[in-house]
């Protein structure tokens, strides 16, 4: 039997926990998964998994191989994609994950069109506030919204969005207009978890950043529900202008503090740190790249 084979059967049991399981996502049946198991054991003369009737763990030395195993996969697949670099056609399943709202306004768009572009690809598509694992989810692609902090990744900077702070006229009539980020210590200030730190909104100030901490009455993971609260009058909110720019321009939020501007919200792609790159991946990223540049700038 194919070792390459036998050690992708053994990863998959490993991930999802259970022969039947990595049988059915394989396409294998349950005995022939359990063979392929069984002859690396035999090979290595040692067990992999720790078995009973309602349940399976790993073996200390199957925990240690597993982590080899998918070392050498991923070897294999970056050879392999070093070959069909060459390709000009990108082919398969594009796995794409993204925050909701740039998913939805601008990702999901550039997705369409490309696939227009590209008729023997498809895609799947996860929108999600929080950061996808590349590796256990097999995703290609996360677009990722702020300060990137896991090195172990390949990133590349696709775009920058400015973040504006507003507020609906009928808030500001009533509560005032702040005119210093240090009047914010006496406003309601929406907090949106999905650009960390969920209490400090940053302020350019000449060539240095000044630091607020702020609260107020509503929180949220998304930034939809903090963008009706503003409309509502609920508070003010600082989010990236793609997302408050048509209600700016519709007179229902109104910018404030625009002497400070927040330093803009960087916007990557990041994917497993590997040396070759898919077609798919490589011709996705470098449209997507003046796609949303442009539509960022509008």
């Amino acid at each position: 039997m194919d070792k390459l084979t036998s050690m992708n059967v053994f990863v998959r049991v490993a991930k999802l926990g259970g022969f039947a399981k990595a049988a059915r996502d394989l396409g294998l049946s349950r005995a022939m998964v359990t063979k392929h198991v069984m002859q690396l054991e035999g090979k290595l003369s040692t067990r992999l998994f720790n078995r009973t009737t309602r349940s399976l763990g790993l073996t200390e030395v199957g925990e240690s191989y597993l982590e080899r195993c998918q070392q050498v996969l991923q070897d294999v697949e970056e050879m392999e994609a070093a070959i069909t670099h060459l390709q000009s056609e990108p082919k398969g399943t594009l796995k794409i994950s993204s925050p909701p709202v740039i998913g939805a306004v601008h990702i999901a768009p550039a997705l369409a069109e490309f696939l227009k572009i590209h008729s023997e690809l498809s895609v799947d598509m996860i929108l999600k506030t929080t950061a996808s694992d590349l590796i256990d989810e097999v995703l290609d692609i996360t677009i990722h919204l702020g300060k990137l902090n896991d090195s172990s990744l390949v990133a590349r900077k696709l775009a920058s969005s400015p973040l504006v702070v507003c507020a609906s006229p009928a808030y500001l009539e009533q509560y005032g207009i702040p005119e210093t980020p240090n009047d914010l210590n006496n406003h309601s200030c929406l907090v949106n978890w999905a650009l960390p730190p969920r209490d400090l909104w940053y302020f350019s100030q000449g060539k240095s950043i000044r630091k607020i901490k702020v609260s107020g009455r509503m929180q949220s993971n998304v930034a939809d529900p903090m963008r009706i609260a503003a409309i509502s009058g609920v508070g003010l909110v600082m989010l990236p202008r793609y997302i408050l720019g048509n209600d700016i321009k519709k007179g229902k939020l109104q910018v404030v503090l625009e002497s400070y501007s927040p330093p803009p919200l960087e916007i990557y792609a990041i994917y497993p740190h590997r040396k070759y790159l898919s077609v798919k991946v490589r011709l996705f990223l470098e449209f997507l790249k003046p796609w949303l540049q442009q539509k960022l700038s509008e």
